[in-house]
């Protein structure tokens, strides 16, 4: 009951904050409450406006948020160049933490629920505010208060991936006289609730295009979107037939069902035929490039080169960088020759002495290489080289650094200044949503090869002789998922997307007992040699991992508060 005190205070002290502002204000600030926020007399609607963007403010910015590293550091994507038993991603992706030691950015419990209250107090208080100003022929607060239903529907998700079932509130607000003791409600409850939400709202959010000045803002299409990915997390094996306690409906379904699937599909299909979005023809202007077509909802941040100064490689005076980030030879790996083909395809002419020449160009866009051109540079990420010194300074631990999200600074001095936003929804991810839970109910038919096709397309892989962009013609069900899976992970990386891909397909316990893998380069004369080891041993030490531990004052302080299997 204390935190929810806590927060009770802290959103009366918001309310006085920014009432505080109103130019009108008749009363003291000492005695504003949501009354002044959400008031009868504000034909503008400034303050509960106010009140609604900072509940946006709850969105978490994915760069670099967990310690300084990103979330995918925690997977088999990459390792921390800071690693140590104390770094908080190597914690995660070692599994050495409990319900009490979960790493605070990921320790988000409190975080979201005090954001699904905030949007209870705009749901219950804002039709008293006569907004003026109109949207589809009514006012626009109705479009306000879509937006806060599906932030709060949003925060429930993000709660139910983590831990499963969680307590629905409905759309009441606590006060500290209220027993808010509750139960956790099953995690079939929390994705029915989810969903209908967002089919609840769909018809009163703003519809693409957007302005730039609303480019922030929840439509029509992110609320589809939301639906299609809880669909998608319900469907997969983690929920859907390989739930972790048999029996225990908090943790997912009790038996399984394809007909999860086709919902999952059709949910995706339905993002699709808004004709609202479309692929960008080149990947890399998708993260650099505000209010373009991909684009389904992200958090908007400042122009900068803040991901730079983190992540991009050492040994550069004019503009210094730490190195963040340091992928691994496995994630390098899952990327294709340009034909398509994988790189153990013997038909691939992979070359192993050459191992970055004729690569798909997302390997390119997404990770740095030794030679890859970056700062009027071709980087020296050999032994002893430029980026790679050996000496105390913080560097790559695997021979690669990360160049996703970045500006256009191989030909400059130094880095350009580009939007950082954090990209929640785009729409390659509803082309493989779609096409992974359509070849999961049909098998591989035309429509999931030309999802998959669209994708390779626009990463710029060559379309071959039969135009199937390295696709093999007629797999079977498993070998497309295989496929999807990979394609996933290329195409995702870094995006928080294989962090929680690996634990929703259920496969966790193999890719993450498996040492991280980087490459040692060695430049002897003109000519280099590769080598490739173990540089981290993850570990998945048991099947509880694949849900965190709900945290341990929320079990203390409620007796009805059942903990994950495990914890």
């Amino acid at each position: 009951m204390k935190r929810y005190k806590n927060i009770t205070i802290a959103a009366i002290g918001a309310v006085i904050l920014m009432a505080g502002c109103k130019k009108y204000e008749q009363f003291p600030v000492d005695k504003v409450t949501l009354n002044y926020v959400f008031d009868s007399r504000d034909s503008l609607g400034t303050n509960a406006q106010s009140f609604l963007y900072s509940i946006y403010g709850v969105l978490q910015n994915g760069h670099n948020r967990v310690g300084g590293d990103y979330l995918d550091a925690a997977s088999d994507d990459a390792m921390s160049s800071a690693s140590g038993p104390s770094n908080q991603v190597t914690m995660l992706s070692t599994g050495a933490y409990n319900s009490y030691t979960l790493p605070a950015p990921e320790n988000l419990w409190a975080l979201f629920y005090s954001g699904i209250r905030k949007s209870n107090e705009f749901v219950t208080n804002i039709d008293v505010v006569p907004v003026m100003a109109q949207y589809n022929g009514k006012s626009m607060k109705y479009a306000w208060k879509a937006e806060a239903r599906f932030l709060r529907a949003y925060f429930y998700f993000e709660l139910v991936k983590r831990y499963g079932g969680v307590p629905l509130l409905g759309d009441k607000v606590f006060t500290i006289k209220d027993d808010v003791s509750l139960p956790r409600n099953s995690f079939d409850d929390c994705i029915k609730y989810i969903t209908s939400e967002c089919d609840a709202i769909k018809g009163d959010l703003l519809n693409n295009p957007l302005s730039s000045n609303d480019s922030h803002r929840i439509t029509q299409g992110a609320a589809l979107t939301l639906k299609a990915r809880a669909l998608l997390y319900a469907a997969s094996p983690l929920f859907n037939g390989g739930n972790i306690d048999a029996n225990n409906t908090l943790t997912g379904y009790t038996s399984g069902s394809t007909a999860r699937w086709a919902m999952a599909s059709a949910a995706a299909k339905d993002v699709m035929n808004l004709n609202a979005y479309k692929l960008l023809d080149n990947f890399k202007d998708v993260f650099t490039t505000q209010n373009n077509t991909e684009i389904i909802f992200m958090r908007q941040n400042d122009d900068g080169n803040a991901v730079e100064s983190a992540n991009a490689p050492i040994g550069f005076t004019a503009a210094a960088a730490n190195g963040q980030t340091s992928p691994s030879q496995q994630l390098v790996d899952a990327f294709p020759m340009d034909s398509g083909l994988p790189i153990t395809d013997p038909a691939a002419n992979y070359n192993e002495n050459n191992p970055y020449a004729n690569r798909d160009p997302r390997l390119t866009y997404t990770i740095f290489y030794n030679g890859a051109r970056w700062l009027n540079t071709d980087l020296q990420i050999y032994e002893g080289g430029q980026s790679k010194p050996n000496s105390s300074l913080q560097q790559t631990k695997t021979g690669y650094y990360m160049r996703k999200f970045m500006g256009a600074s191989e030909n400059v001095a130094s880095f350009a200044k580009h939007p950082e936003d954090w990209l929640i929804m785009r729409y390659s991810d509803v082309i493989l949503m779609y096409a992974e839970a359509e070849n999961e109910v049909n098998g591989a038919t035309a429509d999931v090869y030309n999802a998959l096709i669209s994708i390779r397309k626009r990463a710029g892989i060559t379309a071959g002789a039969d135009n199937l962009y390295g696709l093999k013609a007629g797999i079977s069900k498993e070998d497309m998922r295989t496929v999807i899976q990979n394609e996933r992970r290329v195409e995702f990386a870094f995006e928080e997307s294989r962090y929680w891909d690996i634990r929703r397909w259920k496969i966790a316990e193999t890719v993450m007992n498996q040492p991280i893998k980087g490459i040692t380069i060695e430049k002897i004369g003109s000519s280099l040699t590769y080598s490739i080891a173990p540089v981290l041993t993850d570990k998945f030490v048991s099947p509880k991992m694949y849900l965190y531990p709900i945290p341990y004052d929320e079990v203390l302080k409620n007796p009805n508060m059942k903990q994950n299997p495990g914890w």
